[in-house]
């Protein structure tokens, strides 16, 4: 059962976290493409890892980490209010990189469909 409530308020403050980064007017975060991957909650819901990536590529997201590092506590007091939490876990923000290795694969593939697209099928 404490699982799920885990689950769930990760799921709700990776959310609510989505919205607040469009809000914040750091020139750090503003304008990025970030999203936030992944978030990880302790077991006793005190702290929380938000995965933060960038479409730019991986130095972008880490300048966005330390423009959401430094509004930190907006963003702890912006949490507790919309989702209601006895206590607002502490935030520690990551670069990940995901987006950008989704989209070298994406590429990779693209670059592999025209070759197909020119052989011609076999005849049975």
């Amino acid at each position: 059962m404490a699982g799920y409530k885990i689950d769930r308020t990760a799921e709700d403050i990776r959310r609510e976290l989505a919205v607040l980064l469009r809000e914040l007017k750091d020139p750090r975060v503003q304008g990025k493409m970030l999203t936030v991957v992944n978030v990880e909650v302790s077991s006793d819901l005190s702290f929380a890892k938000v995965y933060v990536s960038a479409m730019e590529g991986l130095d972008t997201a880490k300048t966005a980490v330390k423009g959401l590092t430094a509004a930190t506590g907006y963003l702890r007091r912006a949490l507790g209010q919309a989702l209601r939490l006895r206590k607002t876990p502490e935030l520690k923000f990551i670069a990940d990189n995901s987006i950008e290795k989704g989209m070298q694969i994406t590429r990779m593939m693209n670059d592999l469909l025209p070759a197909q697209e020119g052989a011609e099928p076999d005849a049975d």
